[in-house]
This record gives C-alpha cells, sequence and structure tokens, in this order.
C-alpha cells in the first residue's frame, strides 16, 4: 500500500518544483527586461547617462568619457539615447524610467530646453542629482552644468568668418531644432559677431532634423534660392555633414566657406580637401568625464568647485590641423 501512494506523492512534488522554477525564471527574465535601468545588487553606486544620439561621433566620445570615469570611480553607469536628436520624449521616458531603477545620479543633455523640463524635475524631486552636459534644459534645480560656452562658439565662428573674407558677407545658417539650447545660443553668438563688421548683406537660415540628409537638402535649397551666399555656418555634426556634401555636389567649394560645428573622420577630410574652411571642435570626451566625476562627488557628499563648468572649445583650419595637439583631438582613438 505504500509503495502505491508513494510514486504520485513524487510525481506531484516534482511537478510543484519544477512549475516554482518556472515561476523565477519567468519572474527574472522580466526582471531583466528593463534591467539597463535598474540599480545592480552590489555596492557600486548606479548612475545613468542620457544623451541626444548614440551614433554620431560626438555623442560616442561623450560615451567613452563617462565609461572612462565609471571605470575609474567604480561606478555602474548606463548610457541611453533616443535613435533621433529630435525624440525628446524618448528622453524623457528614459528619465522616468531612470528614478524607477533608483538612479543615484543622472547625468542628461537636453534636446528640448523646455520639452525636457518637467521630466527634470520629476527626477530632482525623487531626490536624485542631475547633471546638465552639452544642451541646457530649464531648470533652476540641476546640480551643475558642464558645457562649452555655445554662445562664444559660434562668435568664434562669426570671427574667423570675417578673418578669412574681408569682403562683404552673405551668410547662410543650418541649424537644427529649433528648440534645442546650444544650437539657438551657437546661432546667435554667429550673427552677432558678422552683424557686428557692418559687412553682411544677408542672413538666410535653415533649421533641419538633425540628421546629415536633412541638413544636406536644407543646404541645397538654400545655396540653390540664394546663390550669393559665400558664408555658411553648419552647427552640429550631422549639420557639418550634409551641408559638406552639398558644397561638393553643386561644385562650390571656392565660392563657400563652411563653417562646420564637431568632427569626425568624414568631416575632417572636407577640411583637407576644401569643402569645410574651418572646424569649431569641442570636447565631448571631457563632457562625459566630467559628468560621471562630478555625479560620483555629489553621491559622497563632497563639494564642487563650481556648478558650472566650461569645456575647451578649439578652432581648426587647414593651416594648424596637422599640430600633434589637434591631431589628438580631431583623431580619438577611443574605440
Amino acid at each position: 500500500m505504500r509503495s502505491k501512494i508513494k510514486f504520485p506523492y513524487i510525481i506531484i512534488m516534482s511537478l510543484i518544483l519544477l512549475l516554482l522554477l518556472g515561476i523565477g525564471i519567468y519572474t527574472l527574465v522580466r526582471r531583466n527586461a528593463g534591467s539597463e535601468y535598474i540599480r545592480r545588487g552590489d555596492d557600486k553606486s548606479y548612475i545613468v547617462v542620457i544623451g541626444k544620439s548614440d551614433v554620431s561621433a560626438f555623442w560616442r566620445s561623450v560615451s567613452y568619457g563617462a565609461r572612462a570615469a565609471a571605470s575609474e570611480y567604480n561606478l555602474n553607469m548606463t548610457f541611453v539615447a533616443p535613435a533621433s536628436e529630435e525624440n525628446y520624449e524618448a528622453q524623457n521616458e528614459m528619465i522616468r524610467a531612470a528614478i524607477m531603477g533608483q538612479a543615484q545620479a543622472i547625468i542628461f543633455s537636453a534636446i528640448d530646453y523646455n520639452g525636457n523640463a518637467e521630466a527634470i524635475n520629476e527626477a530632482i524631486e525623487a531626490g536624485i542629482p542631475v547633471i546638465v552636459i552639452d544642451s541646457d534644459v530649464n531648470c533652476e534645480e540641476v546640480s551643475c552644468r558642464i558645457m562649452t560656452d555655445n554662445y562664444l562658439a559660434g562668435r568664434m565662428a562669426g570671427e574667423q568668418a570675417l578673418e578669412n573674407n574681408p569682403g562683404p558677407l552673405t551668410v547662410g545658417i543650418v541649424n537644427y531644432d529649433i528648440n534645442s539650447a546650444n544650437g539657438q545660443q551657437r546661432e546667435q553668438g554667429f550673427c552677432d559677431a558678422v552683424n557686428e563688421s557692418g559687412r553682411v548683406t544677408d542672413i538666410y537660415t535653415v533649421n533641419c532634423v538633425s540628421t546629415r540628409e536633412s541638413a544636406y537638402e536644407g543646404t541645397m535649397q538654400l545655396l540653390t534660392e540664394h546663390p550669393d551666399i559665400n558664408t555658411v555656418a553648419a552647427l552640429n555634426e550631422l549639420m557639418s555633414l550634409g551641408s559638406g556634401y552639398a558644397v561638393r555636389d553643386l561644385g562650390v567649394a571656392d565660392a563657400v566657406d563652411i563653417y562646420a560645428f564637431d568632427s569626425n573622420v568624414i568631416s575632417v577630410g572636407m577640411l583637407e580637401t576644401g569643402e569645410i574652411e574651418g572646424l569649431i571642435v569641442q570636447n565631448p570626451y571631457a563632457m562625459g568625464y566630467l559628468g560621471v566625476e562630478t555625479a560620483y562627488r555629489l553621491i559622497n557628499g563632497l563639494p564642487l568647485t563650481s556648478r558650472q563648468i566650461g569645456t575647451t572649445t578649439t578652432y581648426v583650419s587647414s593651416s594648424n590641423m596637422y599640430d600633434i595637439d589637434i591631431q589628438r583631438m580631431i583623431f580619438r582613438f577611443d574605440d
């Protein structure tokens, strides 16, 4: 009699154990589905870096700098960014996911100065310090801002345009999202510099989606409708590439000077071959590194030297692009 009862009992217990194991595996899979935002189960502090993009050379360099600092300061770090530099709503979702994931600090670059403000305020109200890099957000409670002085960078480009062309200037501005603070600051700086000279005849502006293709179409439109344009300001990496290709395809490199922001292998090649007159090169690696370093200090209650940290901007032309310091700047070996 006992032997007849024991066999089904073993089967039932085995089924129960298998069921419990299945539930455990399912729960683990569900939990790991959002694991990029979940605080890790160790003693390391957890931070999230939210960029504008993860495909451009600029944002890859930001990511490399952030990862280097995270390694040095023994932090767990996640770098995330939307597929498009126009998608501020996706950034807002990433901020809220970081809050839910118990991030101890957020390093953030705003696609939309006003559109990202509410979500950033939610993070701060949850007790999470926020460090802004590259592009500002409309929030006074941010713990620290680390970025280029974009107005002065725009002025730098405008002053170089005046220096290189002593005659009248007809200007085309190729800018990106009108709601992005750094692009508008660069445009204002450039326009102020050239207008102060009294040598500007006209300024025409096009705002493009932040892709190379959109910048190409916008530049083609500007130069076709206004063939007297002799100076173009292209205000980020993708605007620079699109403008350079447009000038190349129109065959007007000798008549149009492009002053372009940021650098990658292609834009440096265009500087060498003459489609681009000069590059305004920032230090994205430092933005990422200093952002994470500042997060470490805030998490550990260490004082900040300043709530506003400036990063360097350098003008690169065909005359200095082969200098060893410039080579280190424009050819990055992070990957």
